[in-house]
This record gives structure tokens, C-alpha cells and sequence, in this order.
């Protein structure tokens, strides 16, 4: 997968400019749980696109030419996999791993190490299209560059593999309510999950 993010990283990065409401609502649904301070890493940084206006100042990516545009956006960038951190325990107040779960090889050793990263009194949030969702459907069936290599989850999946590896009191957010292109206005989340095709789980170590 990282060749792939390499080779099309200039049309990962263009999406956001395209397809600008999609990419704003789902920045106003992580913020709803996204702590206002506190040091944060997001795992799967790609090209900054999330870290840079939440504030979120460590990343960890293993695509070099996606780092290199996050660093030139204010982000301290480390290469490197989520399932095997390059950070001591209990170094961070968050973490968030936004859409990048879906392309791991390991989910549950990548939220493992989001866990060990993390201090006691942490949050991991996650971001995901849920594979049950109009547009999880969409992106099964039109398999893109991105998307075709992709291991879509749904939001209880999801939810388990949190819960496996150590996480509870689990929130959820929803927002995109209508196709990315289709959007005019930012649009407001909603709690729960279950019709937005983006969800953000937010959870609390065990």
C-alpha cells in the first residue's frame, strides 16, 4: 500500500481540495471529541490534511512523499508503521487514526500500540467510512487506487476491535449524510451512527 500512496499522492491530496464541504464536516466531527489539548500523534498521517488544522503535532507515516507535504504543514513526521510505534509508553494525551485503519495489515496490533503510546488518562479517536454505509458500498464497487486494496470495516467491527484492545467507554459521531461531490455547506454530526458514511469513534484506555 505504501507504493501506492507514493506514486498517487499528489491525487490523494487534491481530493480535499475537491471535494472541500466532505473534508470540512468530517474535521467538525472529529473536533466534537478530539481533545483541545494535550500532546497528540495521529497514526497514518498521510499528508497532514487532519493533523495540521486540529492541532495535532506528532504523525507517523510510512509513505515518505505524503510525510514530506505533512512536515512542510507543520507536522513532525516520523517514518514508520502503526503496528510497531517508534515512541515510549504513555507519551501522549491522544491519538487518532483517521481512515488509515482500513488499510493497516494489522488493526488490532495497531491499536494495541495506540494504547501502550498513550497515558492512562488518554483518548484514541478513529475515523472510518463504514463499509455498511451509501458510500462504504461505493467505494467497494468502484475499488480506486486507494480504495481497491482496502479492508473496509463496519462501525460495530470496528468498535470490537477498540474494545479488544483495551479501550471502553466508546462515543460515536457521524457526518456525511450525502455523496462528497454533492455537498454545499459543511455539514452538522450528529451522535450515533448508522446513516453519516463517516463515523468517529472516540474511546478511553481500559
Amino acid at each position: 500500500m505504501t507504493s501506492v500512496f507514493d506514486k498517487y499522492y499528489k491525487q490523494y491530496d487534491a481530493w480535499y481540495e475537491r471535494n472541500r464541504f466532505a473534508y470540512l464536516s468530517e474535521l467538525e466531527a472529529i473536533k466534537i471529541v478530539l481533545p483541545k489539548k494535550g500532546k497528540g500523534l495521529e497514526i497514518g498521517v498521510g499528508t497532514g490534511r487532519f493533523s495540521a488544522p486540529l492541532g495535532i503535532k506528532y504523525g507517523i507515516e510510512p509513505s515518505r512523499k505524503m510525510g514530506k507535504i505533512a512536515k512542510k504543514r507543520g507536522v513532525n513526521v516520523k517514518s514508520g508503521y502503526g503496528e510497531k510505534l517508534s515512541f515510549r509508553d504513555s507519551t501522549f494525551d491522544y491519538a487518532a487514526i483517521i481512515i488509515t485503519i482500513c488499510f493497516v495489515k494489522d488493526p488490532i496490533k495497531v491499536l494495541c500500540e495506540a494504547r501502550r503510546v498513550l497515558k492512562k488518562e488518554g483518548k484514541i479517536v478513529i475515523g472510518i467510512i463504514d463499509k455498511n454505509s451509501f458510500l462504504g458500498k461505493f467505494y467497494q464497487k468502484k475499488k480506486s487506487v486507494f480504495y481497491k486494496n482496502a479492508d473496509f470495516m463496519d462501525v460495530r467491527e470496528a468498535a470490537n476491535l477498540l474494545k479488544k484492545a483495551g479501550f471502553r467507554k466508546l462515543a460515536y459521531y457521524q457526518t456525511l449524510f450525502r455523496f462528497p461531490e454533492e455537498l454545499d455547506s459543511i455539514e452538522k454530526a450528529r451522535k450515533g451512527f448508522g446513516k453519516g458514511a463517516f463515523v468517529v469513534i472516540s474511546g478511553d484506555p481500559a
